[in-house]
This record gives structure tokens, sequence and C-alpha cells, in this order.
């Protein structure tokens, strides 16, 4: 990850001041203050793959404070954020509620005033993620912000290791390769949150959250071409006729909803310049289509123009 501020080589009585100037200059809404007299400790480092954002700091104990004041002046940007405790404990206010993230434990944040206090030692990744990545499959993030989602969760840790790894080898993937492994990053982070929703939202909620869950499921393995209904169920703990009926309840079609997920986001990579260099063969299959043929056929009634037509109206190669 590139290296963005350290303290080292930093005279102590000016280093929280440098650190301020550096969040400053990275647009984070925060207001922070030390919460001891030993001289302050910081690393800020960050990588960029594809949409999503890593950024690792590494800091004293603080008291930080996203102000109202601080957010409106920086907007609504259309971004979430998803903290990853690493070592130390990480302490989010939000809203209504307090929870605490210790090592492997992961926590949304939303762009709304927060109050946040991190122990000695501390050491986090921070991922901002476009909201509609987890909003369009998890609903509103009020819902699940500020809430712990475990290290516990069998979910949760294959988040975290998955991070963990990619945050060291991601300088060694070219940018279609790094643009791909954190959507896969993020998708593991929705089956996180989906899985913690489970154990927490009351009884009512439970066919809302079976559903979210499904769709969760569907978009960490849109490129499995053997996902179907019953699989699905059986991924989600639930018979295939049980899923049918919530699906059907909310409107839906649990085989209509996989391969509109699978042409939807073939589109979208159909357009996305970080994937100009696979061939239309290729992105079908990472969708989960294994006949270009078919493929072509579905795209075209879905779409009205064949998947190279669809690439080459945006000014891209159709190959």
């Amino acid at each position: 990850m590139k290296l963005l501020f350290s303290t080292d080589n930093i005279p102590i009585d000016v280093r929280f001041k440098r650190w301020l100037e550096t969040l400053e200059e990275q647009r984070l809404p925060l207001e922070q203050e030390q919460l001891d007299a030993a001289p302050f400790e910081a690393r800020l480092e960050i990588a960029t793959l594809g949409p999503l954002t890593m950024t690792r700091v590494s800091e004293g104990p603080l008291r930080s404070e996203a102000t109202p004041a601080k957010i409106r002046r920086l907007g609504d940007d259309g971004w979430i954020s998803v903290g990853l405790t690493l070592a130390g404990t990480t302490t989010i206010a939000q809203r209504d509620r307090v929870s605490t993230q210790r090592p492997g434990d992961l926590v949304v944040i939303e762009h709304q005033p927060t109050v946040m206090t991190t122990s000695p030692g501390n050491r986090s990744l921070y991922l901002k993620i476009p909201r509609e990545r987890l909003e369009g499959v998890l609903g509103p993030a009020h819902r699940y912000a500020a809430r712990t989602v475990g290290a516990d969760l069998a979910t949760a840790t294959l988040a975290m290791g998955y991070f963990a790894e990619l945050s060291r080898m991601h300088h060694q993937l070219d940018p279609v390769a790094a643009a791909r492994m954190g959507s896969i990053g993020v998708d593991l982070i929705v089956a996180s949150i989906a899985e913690r929703m489970a154990q927490d939202l009351p009884q009512p909620l439970g066919g809302n959250v079976l559903v979210q869950r499904a769709k969760a499921h569907v978009e960490a393995n849109l490129g499995d071409p053997s996902l179907d209904p019953s699989q699905l169920a059986a991924a989600v703990g639930v018979s295939p006729r049980r899923l049918q009926q919530l699906f059907h309840e909310r409107g839906q079609d649990v085989s209509d909803w996989i391969w509109q997920r699978r042409l939807e986001v073939a589109a979208d990579r159909l357009i996305d310049p970080a994937f100009t260099n696979l061939t239309i063969a290729t992105l079908a299959a990472g969708c989960g289509f294994t006949s270009r043929v078919y493929f072509t056929r579905r795209f075209k009634n879905r779409f009205g123009l064949t998947p190279s037509d669809f690439r080459y109206a945006v000014g891209l190669s159709p190959q």
C-alpha cells in the first residue's frame, strides 16, 4: 500500500499537527484529540482497487468525531465505510448505537455524525465502498451500521483474511485483476453483514433477512454456473419452496433474480474500462454463463443489443 503519512522522522512536538493536516488533505471529516500524553505515533497507507479504496490506519489512543458541520461541508458522496479492526480495539457511536470492535471484527460506518475511540496500538483497515453495493442487497445502511460483525462468524473471518492478504499483495495485480479482487472482497463483506443481520434482527423481519442473505449469496457467487434456486436455498438454510415463497411475496422469482443479476453485472462490466481486456466469452464466464451463444441470446433479450454492440456503443472495443 502507498504510504501517505508516518510519524517516523517527524519531531514529537509537531506530529499530531501534521497528522491532522494530512487528514484534512484526504478529505476525512474528523475532529480528533489525543487520549493520553504519550508521544503521538501514527501511520496512514492507501490503495485503490477499481472503485474500492482501502486505507490502513495505525494510531495511538484517539477520540475522533465526524461532526455535522464537517459532514455537511464534504457532502454525501454516495459512499459508505467498513472498518476492519486488525489490532487493539475500536468503539463506534452512531445514531443510537454504540459498539466495540476487537481484532477480527468489522463494522459499517455511515456518512453520519459519529464518535469513534481507538485504543493504544490500534490498527484498522477502512474500505470505502459505493453505497449501492451494500444497500442494493442489504437494504438501508442505518439498519446495520455501527453493529459489530464479529470474528465468530465464518464469513467475517473469511472477509478479514481476504482483505489482509489483498492489502499485502494488491501491488502485484494489474488494474483489472485488482478491481475484480476488490469486488470479490466486497461480496464477502456483504455476506458477513447478512449473516450478522440474521442473528440480530427481530423475528418478524426474518423473511426479509433470509431474502437479503440469499441475494448476498448470489452476489458472492455469480461466477458459479451451478448456482440455482436449490443450491441457493441450501446455502441460506431453507427449503427451495420456502425461498421461492419469500421471493414471490416480494414480487420476485428466485431463478429470475439469479439471471437478472448475472446479466446486470455482465452489462456493468461490458462498459467498465477496467474490464476492457477481457473477451466477451471470458466476461460471460465470470458471470456464470457457460456458453457465449446462450449469453448473447439472453443479453439481447434483456437489453436489446448483443454484448458486442452494447460494448461498442460506449466506444470500447467489442472483442
